[in-house]
């Protein structure tokens, strides 16, 4: 009896060998599934499912899992203002595990024999997908074609040319991964520590110059509209807020980080709404939350998002920081004023109810209200007395 395995694809040239290799050489009755995570159109979707029936898979599966992908992982990243090494929003590495989970539930759907993906030795992917399988699907044979035979790009051409395969085996200079949370670039200038991407490597070309200010509502930390307009889930207003940031060259950067595997790795990005959404939001929360709400969450979300970049989004551990991040969100509610300008943005200022910068309790460096200066006096004695005490100790002075 054939066996079944369930392929994550993308219709590139890795998952392509894969379908030919583990169909033909392994006899294999392979089920392709793609997992859009925002970074493909209908149009795309269609096509990727033809090519796949075009290789002979027995079943292909599109899974729309944009909203899914905001509600289990990007609005704790927006919660906690996660930016791995204070640079990059987590884009690649956030969906991925998204990708993951759907396809993993997919081999239990279909009862599979078997999982693989494209993924090569190289980088962080692999660890994502094999890490999420292990914990979703224990004991169900992971297979990857690509990583297990070290093949080169070369080498894969000439088997599906063999193969009669008909595609475009043009390498672009820069490879491209679009998603809901932002776009990596990688190419030529990211494989060494200097260098940057060229203006036509950028997916998204500056044709904003003239500065715009846009207004960003959020409820319980949450966007919900650009400029009064608003959506029927974050999702939307996500997407409708890069297509006004994208063309003004926003969010543009190249972030060095520390790969799962323990090397250097380093990518380039553009992620225009994200980046404006996490600083707008951050922004608000200066105002809204107290000082140690501010400071154990920077210390939680931290951890949070690092332990997301590793795969580790199963571990209970990421569900008790959720808890806590979401429960922060409670007046996390009011407007944020931005200005955007080529390739950079200005946060102007924060309206909402629940503004702790309020004039009726006093005015930084002007005016208190709530207090006296003899207040202040008795306050800094007592506020110091432990250090004090141990300079008087340890200084030998009485």
């Amino acid at each position: 009896m054939t066996k079944k395995i369930v392929l994550g694809f993308s219709g590139g040239l890795d998952t392509t060998y894969c379908v030919k290799y583990l169909s033909e050489e392994k006899d294999f009755e392979v089920h392709s599934i793609i997992v859009n995570t925002g970074g493909f159109s209908e149009d795309e979707l269609a096509k990727i499912e033809k090519h796949a029936y075009s290789l002979g898979v027995k079943s292909h599966t599109t899974i729309n899992a944009v909203k899914d992908y905001y509600e289990r992982i990007i609005k704790y990243l927006v919660f906690g203002n996660c930016l791995k090494n204070n640079t990059y929003p987590l884009s690649v590495s956030a969906e991925r595990l998204s990708q993951a989970i759907h396809i993993a539930a997919h081999v239990k759907k279909l009862n599979a024999d078997a999982v693989a993906h494209g993924s090569t030795g190289a980088g962080n992917d692999q660890v994502r997908f094999d890490m999420i399988f292990h914990i979703m699907i224990p004991g169900v044979p992971i297979i990857t074609p690509i990583r297990d035979l070290k093949l080169s790009r070369e080498e894969e051409i000439a088997y599906l040319k063999s193969k009669g395969i008909e595609m475009n085996f043009e390498k672009a200079m820069y490879s491209i991964n679009k998603g809901l949370w932002g776009t990596s670039v990688g190419g030529k200038e990211t494989l060494s520590s200097k260098g940057m991407l060229p203006e036509e490597a950028w997916p998204t070309q500056v044709t904003k110059t003239e500065s715009e200010e846009i207004k960003l509502s959020f409820t319980k930390g949450e966007l919900i509209a650009v400029n009064e307009k608003t959506f029927n889930h974050p999702t939307e207003a996500i997407q409708h807020l890069q297509t006004l940031a994208g063309p003004y060259g926003i969010g543009r950067d190249i972030h060095v980080g520390d790969t799962i595997i323990g090397i250097k790795g380093r990518v380039g990005f553009e992620a225009a709404a994200p980046m404006i959404i996490l600083k707008a939001h951050h922004a608000l929360e200066k105002n809204v939350l107290t000082k140690w709400q501010l400071q154990w969450k920077d210390t939680l979300a931290q951890f949070y998002g690092n332990w997301l970049h590793e795969g580790q989004i199963l571990d209970p551990v990421m569900r008790d920081i959720e808890s806590f991040l979401e429960n922060s969100q409670q007046n996390v509610t009011g407007d944020v004023f931005i200005q955007l300008f080529p390739y950079r943005f200005q946060i102007i200022g924060v309206e909402s109810k629940f503004d702790l910068m309020n004039s009726k309790f006093g005015k930084y460096g002007e005016m208190n209200t709530g207090f006296t200066g003899e207040d202040v006096r008795g306050f800094s004695k007592i506020f110091g007395n432990q250090t004090r005490i141990w300079e008087a100790v340890n200084s030998g002075s009485k």
